[in-house]
């Protein structure tokens, strides 16, 4: 490869065992996250990243050029020539034989070839590949590489680590379809996983069976991938009392059910009556009552809840102890603030049924997830649900997932399950009550999850606004287009100023990734997603 600058140490710009600059022609284009190679000591060489790039000249001061313009004429073409070059501060990310002592003062400085790239930054060293997009190294050079990405499985799923967390804002960062090109990698390389995704908006998840009408096959062959859409899919929606509630044209969803893709679910009273405390999530119950009135109706012994079987009866009692005179140690205001948020999620609702009709499409979740295979893509419909009632929904099937993996069914789970929420400040917010079942849950999954084969994917609009101990537990970090207020929280005080800065003006299809393989942040690019898209 050929020179293109030399190191420049100097005292205002001294190499360290982490960084170094070097001073290279002004017209030569490199861009940050480009990889650079210096010959180094004992025949090795130090690979860097390109962290920001200053146009220097030999002015003092910006009243030099001034002056030297004939004091401020703009017509005139630069009477005075100034020297100038531009120098480029390099961050370290590797050294061949381990010798990280400082580059020295007017080392070559070249570019890097494709294997040396893949040294550079850890990729050679990935043993479980599984492709995560690729990288455009040397952009607009005659030189320009392009590299496919492998991120390492058990960083991701287990066993090493696991959890991934995209964070950007609303359309421009392509969330969703980060995430669901990852599940379609998963599933092309790991045969033992199993998929469990939330549609939190619109219809956007809804066809994920069907190719898409842009062709993106010669992509995603070069990543190792097939370009097919997702296989063996389920959805499933709220059952309704005009058939499902969801976003689908009444013409598709039709389609569905008679075609065995789509199921509606509900909830009756005898089999769902401990969840009930799903639809507190984002209740502010610091003395713990809503709880203690939920164990009395779980329990059944005390206020008579043993012998209801429907949630007719079960509202009526509700509204029997909320009348003064008929509680006993919880206060009847206690049971009117309990009555109140049970009728808004209940009364009138056809998800909350007495009894189920298989025959008619109608489905427990509990009953359809605890039977789930490797492989198999289950999509839950709750974009028509109110906040409440989708937090009730998704930690039911959290708690589901939970006990399928404890073993708690008489059943044999996935290896793994890949639970995909997109929206998730909505039940794992910093501003969500301590006391929510849904944060207790998600925060176990984070936690411990791993050591079950329960893998969160979460993507949200700001990382700043999600639990620090769930986004602090996820192995791998994505991070998309966002504005300069979130660049400006500590959750992004570790990237330099430079990496901040492009984060608000990525691409669709651009992402920056975090791995604890990766030897620096990657700057990577994915496809168009390989199922169908609904276009408004």
């Amino acid at each position: 490869m050929e020179i293109i600058g030399r190191v420049a140490a100097t005292e205002k710009f001294p190499a360290t065992m982490d960084k170094f600059y070097f001073w290279t022609d002004a017209d030569f284009r490199l861009n940050a996250f480009d990889v650079v190679k210096v010959a180094h000591i004992s025949g090795s060489h130090t690979f860097g990243t390109v962290e920001n790039i200053f146009h220097i000249t030999d002015a003092k001061s910006p009243l030099a050029a001034y002056i030297s313009s004939d004091f401020g004429d703009t017509t005139l073409d630069a009477p005075t020539i100034r020297v100038g070059m531009n120098c480029v501060e390099v961050a370290v990310s590797f050294n061949t034989k381990n010798i990280y002592t400082p580059v020295k003062n007017d080392s070559p400085v070249t570019l890097a070839n494709a294997a040396e790239i893949e040294q550079a930054l850890g990729l050679d060293k990935i043993q479980n590949k599984l492709p995560c997009g690729y990288l455009r190294m040397y952009e607009g050079h005659a030189s320009e590489i392009i590299l496919p990405v492998n991120l390492d499985a058990q960083f991701i799923l287990g066993s090493e680590g696991a959890h991934l967390n995209i964070s950007g804002i609303s359309g421009l960062a392509a969330k969703t379809s980060y995430a669901m090109f990852l599940m379609k990698s998963v599933q092309e390389h790991f045969a033992d996983c199993a998929f469990i995704i939330f549609n939190v908006k619109g219809k956007d998840l809804m066809a994920l069976h069907k190719p898409n009408d842009e062709d993106s096959a010669q992509t995603y062959g070069a990543l190792g991938l097939s370009g097919e859409p997702f296989k063996n899919v389920r959805y499933y929606a709220p059952r309704a009392d005009n058939g499902a509630a969801t976003y689908l044209p009444p013409a598709d969803a039709e389609a569905y059910l008679e075609g065995g893709l789509l199921k509606k679910f509900a909830y009756t009273y005898a089999d769902d009556k401990e969840s009930l405390e799903m639809l507190f999530a984002d209740i502010d119950d610091t003395t713990q009552t809503m709880d203690s009135i939920i164990g009395k109706i779980i329990d059944t012994n005390d206020y008579d809840f043993g012998g209801i079987s429907t949630w007719a009866d079960f509202l009526g009692k509700v509204n029997e102890l909320s009348l003064k005179g008929n509680a006993k140690e919880i206060s009847v205001l206690s049971w009117r603030k309990f009555k109140r948020i049970i009728n808004k999620a209940i009364k009138n609702d056809a998800m909350f049924v007495d009894r189920y009709i298989a025959q008619e499409r109608e489905c427990r979740l509990e009953e359809e997830l605890k039977q789930i295979c490797a492989g198999s893509v289950s999509v839950i419909d709750i974009a028509k649900l109110a906040t409440d009632k989708q937090a009730f929904v998704f930690g039911d099937v959290l708690k589901t997932i939970y006990r399928l993996k404890l073993g708690e069914y008489d059943t044999t789970p996935p290896s793994r399950i890949i639970l995909f929420v997109d929206e998730l400040n909505k039940f794992a917010g910093k501003d969500t009550a301590k006391n929510s079942p849904i944060l207790r849950q998600l925060l176990d999954v984070a936690e411990r999850g791993r050591s079950l084969g329960i893998i969160l994917f979460g993507a949200e609009q700001f990382r700043s606004a999600i639990h620090p101990r769930v986004t602090g537990n996820c192995s791998t970090l994505a991070f998309g287009r966002t504005n300069v207020l979130e660049t400006t929280t500590k959750d992004y005080s570790a990237l330099p100023s430079t990496y901040k800065n492009i984060l608000t003006r990525l691409e669709q299809g651009e992402y920056l990734i975090q791995n604890p393989i990766f030897r620096s942040l990657l700057k990577v690019r994915f496809p168009k997603p390989a199922y169908k898209q609904f276009k408004d």
